[in-house]
């Protein structure tokens, strides 16, 4: 029989590693959509706040400074899980997997510096905003119970806005969308080993596309001239409104994780964690933004979208956890995001980064635990561009950085 590998407090518990790996990532990707709080034994719950800060800045297509666009933001995750019997499990888990905050200002080709404009000074701006709750069960199988089997239903919520202004965006610039809260439902499904004398757990899970349908209403100032400049198509005249409400239809997208751990030594946890994202596949398309967009006909018949990416996101994170007392243990981890291709979208220039980040987990008792810690990033340098493809802005030698913190409660 092999050595017994018994590392309750070598769970790598920091905040920062499960959620903050994700931040400012390729596409929208913010939370990484992390389950590991269904995989703890026993009863289990746990609040985490992730803060994290980025400084994405640059030039222009004609080489005025861009000053730094990413806005600082934060986000809370919760999870309960507990055991029905020894075979059957229920957990409930909140996070925010989704999301987007930039911020243009300064004397830029993505500032309106037309005095005679209404929007004289205003900048591009974009938040997007999702919240996300998971319902998981589970079955254990095998004569041993080390096979697990779960899934459940899953609610989210998301709502977007973006102003789109300068001359980066040509006859766009004024454009204002308000996409209003929609929830809507998915389902999750995966599969998990543990091996507990050596502390192995592997769990792969998979979620679902969520289709929703929302409100929007856009702003198009250009839009009437636009349509009035070109007299008739296909036997009928334009006529592009200013303004319109409708519907507009956004599947977030579905996504593959891979989460390992096992023990090297009695006090010493490797753990790994891989994430798929097919971002290539997501866009934003508002009605009057694409329908204006097809008075060209270089983008007719289906037109443009307003936002949409070229590559899907693959994410790799490597991790020791040290336990130095029975109460405490530290851990350090590096990680890569590909990003979702370069040139990318002006509303979010970077191409994926490098990590590297430190923690440390305390057993304040024998049931309680609090952690924290943090994480630095290396951008990629990305060029920015517009719906039309055209190149506006190039963004180089950016970094960011992620706090986080957790408090845990443990009971077997």
């Amino acid at each position: 029989m092999g050595p017994n590998f018994h590392l309750k407090t070598l769970v790598v518990a920091v905040a920062a590693f499960s959620v903050a790996s994700i931040g400012n990532a390729a596409g929208l990707d913010r939370s990484g959509q992390d389950i590991t709080a269904f995989l703890q034994d026993g009863l289990y719950a746990e609040a985490s706040y992730t803060y994290i800060d980025a400084d994405v800045s640059g030039k222009d297509a004609t080489g005025n400074k861009v000053g730094d666009i990413a806005e600082s933001y934060d986000f809370f995750r919760y999870g309960v899980k507990a055991d029905i019997n020894d075979t059957f499990s229920v957990g409930i888990l909140y996070d925010e997997p989704f999301g987007a905050a930039a911020d243009y200002s300064g004397d830029n080709n993505f500032v309106d510096q037309n005095p005679l404009s209404p929007r004289n000074g205003e900048g591009t701006n974009v938040e997007v905003r999702t919240e996300s709750i998971t319902g998981i069960i589970g079955a254990k199988l095998g004569e041993n119970k080390n096979f697990q089997v779960y899934g459940g239903p899953v609610a989210q919520r998301v709502q977007a806005d973006v102003k789109l202004r300068g001359t980066s965006y040509g006859p766009a610039n004024g454009y204002t969308t308000r996409i209003g809260a929609d929830q809507d439902y998915g389902w999750l499904a995966g599969i998990a080993y543990s091996k507990p004398e050596i502390a192995l757990k592997a769990a792969l899970t998979y979620r679902s596309e969520i289709d929703h349908s929302s409100h929007a209403f856009e702003s198009y100032p250009a839009a009437p001239l636009i349509g009035g400049s070109i007299p008739q198509i296909a036997g009928g005249p334009f006529t592009f409104p200013s303004s319109r409400g409708g519907n507009i239809d956004i599947t977030t997208p579905e996504s593959v994780n891979l989460d390992f751990q096992t023990g090297v030594n009695p006090t010493t946890l490797a753990t790994a964690k891989v994430r798929w994202v097919p971002w290539s596949d997501f866009s934003i398309v508002p009605p009057l933004y694409n329908e204006v967009s097809t008075a060209n006909p270089a983008y007719r018949p289906d037109g443009l979208p307003l936002v949409s990416y070229d590559d899907d996101q693959w994410v790799v994170e490597l991790g020791l956890a040290k336990r130095l007392t029975p109460a405490l243990a530290v851990t350090g981890n590096i990680g890569w995001d590909s990003g979702a291709g370069n040139p990318v979208t002006s509303l979010g220039p970077i191409e994926g980064y490098y990590s590297a980040g430190l923690g440390a987990k305390y057993n304040v008792t024998e049931n309680w635990a609090v952690s924290a810690g943090g994480k630095y990033l290396w951008f990629g340098n990305a060029k920015g561009k517009t719906p039309t493809q055209d190149i506006v802005s190039n963004f180089e030698d950016n970094d960011g950085y992620i706090l986080g913190v957790k408090m845990s409660y443990q009971a077997q």
